[in-house]
């Protein structure tokens, strides 16, 4: 059998998607896969934030479209990329083995968060991100930043200047209600914040100054994770997919994923989820007990003055849909009683 995969055209997503045709040629000599570049409105798109755009659509429509069509049999796309709710007719294999699912900063000069310099100037893309790292360090300006891995890394590098628009500032930098007379701020960046697993999979790893822990800065539902995306039907190469997965990333992921769609996320709004399989020693306790399912999961208003977050323990035989639940039950509640 002769299989197509879609991928975007970025070097990571090109990486990615060799990794998955690589692997399936290994195990399935017997059928050719073959790659199919598709250009997404998302990719075409690099002058405005995400969130002036659209959702997170911006980066698959295109690809679901040939999907449906039969164009090609299989998407390649990273999972934290991904909407909440796919298209009638396509569905998720299950996962693989996931990355590394933490973020990190990646400095000019300074050796640390810590040591950077008051109002130094961070760029990220994602409000998730953002408000999680000016709990850490309030002082901070934060400002958008689009584009590829290596193009962001590039624009750190080489100092170029970032224009903001004074208006979108007005949450995390108060000095802005001063410069009414300015359309636009200008920056230049003393460092960027990326999933690990991106930087690591293009082989600059070696770049990343420092790692967030999963507490200080819950990842995105997914991250790390490859969404590996076909028609509901294609029962053959559903199969063979399903054979490769990862029992604990399909957890995992599959609960991060839930929780995602029943809080309402989407990428104008700042949504972190991490779940991973604990032992009681890993939490403190000098005890034999069963290992456990941890739940970190963050949610807030689109301007960032409303945050809240909730861990969930709970026992690894437990009903997933009650551990989603009871985090957003949770997050709800201290959001309307904030």
């Amino acid at each position: 059998m002769h299989y197509k995969i879609g991928t975007r055209g970025s070097k990571l997503a090109l990486v990615q998607a060799e990794f998955v045709r690589d692997c399936l040629q290994e195990h399935y000599p017997q059928d050719c896969f073959e790659l199919k570049i598709i250009k997404t409105k998302g990719d075409k798109i690099q002058n405005k934030a995400l969130s002036a755009i659209g959702d997170k659509g911006l980066f698959v429509k295109e690809i679901e479209q040939e999907l449906l069509s039969g164009e090609i049999h299989l998407a390649v796309h990273s999972m934290k990329d991904m909407p909440g709710e796919l298209p009638d007719g396509l569905c998720f294999a299950k996962a693989w083995k996931r990355e590394d699912p933490r973020d990190v900063l990646v400095l000019r000069e300074a050796k640390s968060l810590q040591e950077l310099p008051k109002h130094a100037v961070i760029g990220t893309g994602s409000k998730r991100r953002k408000y999680q790292l000016l709990k850490l360090r309030p002082d901070l300006k934060v400002v958008g930043i689009r584009g590829n891995i290596d193009t962001r890394l590039r624009k750190l590098y080489d100092g170029e200047i970032i224009y903001e628009e004074v208006a979108d500032n007005i949450v995390n930098n108060n000095e802005i209600a001063n410069e009414k007379q300015n359309k636009y701020s200008e920056y230049r960046l003393d460092g960027i914040v990326l999933a690990a697993a991106g930087i690591k999979r293009i082989g600059r790893d070696s770049e990343i100054t420092q790692y967030f822990s999963e507490d200080d800065m819950i990842p995105a539902p997914a991250q790390g994770t490859l969404a590996l995306e076909l028609r509901a039907d294609n029962a053959k190469l559903m199969a063979k997919l399903d054979a490769l997965s990862d029992e604990k990333t399909n957890l995992c992921a599959g609960i991060e994923r839930e929780f995602l769609k029943r809080i309402g996320g989407n990428c104008h709004l700042p949504v972190a989820a991490y779940c991973d399989i604990v032992s009681e020693k890993d939490r403190g306790n000098d005890s034999n007990k069963n290992n456990r399912l941890k739940l970190l999961a963050m949610f807030g208003s689109e301007d960032g003055k409303q945050l809240a977050r909730t861990e969930q323990v709970w026992d690894i035989t437990s009903d997933r849909n009650d551990i989603v639940e009871r985090a957003v039950h949770d997050i709800r509640y201290k959001l309307e009683n904030n």
